[in-house]
């Protein structure tokens, strides 16, 4: 009953159980405030059964088997009987901590299963007026990006220029950009069949001949290997140049 004093008008919260601890509690509150407490079921306690803001203290489940529920429909209730700053004390024998702050409750403490919780110190559903400056606020930009952040940063930037030397400038040799797409250099690999291996070696094989003898009537009768894919149709026997080295 350390919370509790004189003045304060209380209200107490039971459920038709410890009828026989009530004349007690009822007498002890009433010597400290003077004021008789004024007692409501938890059952039947709705939120137009007492005004709001009528109670400097509400104390619930202090009558034994402290078996009322605390479920957000009882705290919403009792959060609104409360006067801003107002406590309530309740029994309960899980941690409802966060269960008090998300109904609104504030300084939320437990000492052996006895929770204090306040409200805070305006009532529920209030408002506020903002006096906002009425003149509009402008954003100006006076420098740039850059010049924003080099005032911010003390450090001297890189010119981009001086990280290239005159090497890195040189045009690259045409022939040192073609590699083998299986070694990653300009080597060719023990199977090459991108004819690498016959430009390192200077060479350049004969036009292959067909081994099917369908190649000139056109892809559609070509086999998947044939060297001839994607060239047009020709006569038979007419002689057909390849040309390796182009790209396809």
């Amino acid at each position: 009953m350390e919370n509790i004093k004189a003045g304060d008008r209380v209200l107490l919260v039971w459920n038709n159980s410890g009828e026989n601890e009530i004349n007690d509690i009822v007498n002890e509150i009433l010597n400290i405030t003077n004021i008789p407490p004024i007692l409501e079921n938890s059952a039947m306690i709705s939120e137009g059964s007492r005004p709001q803001s009528s109670f400097n203290v509400i104390l619930s489940n202090w009558l034994s088997p402290h078996s009322i529920e605390h479920k957000d429909s009882l705290l919403a209730i009792l959060i609104k009987l409360l006067k801003p700053s107002g406590k309530l004390i309740l029994k309960e024998n899980n941690d409802i901590s966060s269960v008090l702050k998300l109904n609104g409750f504030v300084n939320v403490s437990n000492t052996e299963n006895t929770f204090v919780a306040e409200k805070p110190n305006f009532e529920v559903g209030s408002k506020a007026s903002l006096k906002l400056n009425s003149k509009p606020m402008v954003w100006k930009l006076d420098d740039t990006v850059e010049d924003a952040w080099s005032k911010d940063n003390d450090d001297e930037t890189i010119d981009a220029d001086n990280l290239l030397d005159e090497d890195d400038l040189k045009r690259p040799d045409k022939a040192s950009l073609s590699v083998c797409a299986t070694t990653g250099k300009r080597k060719a690999c023990a199977d090459c069949t991108c004819g690498l291996a016959e430009e390192l070696k200077g060479e350049v094989k004969d036009t292959p001949k067909s081994s099917c003898g369908s190649c000139y009537l056109g892809d559609a009768f070509r086999c998947a290997t044939c060297p001839y894919l994607g060239m047009p149709a020709f006569k038979p026997g007419e002689k057909v140049k390849l040309d390796l080295k182009a790209d396809i």
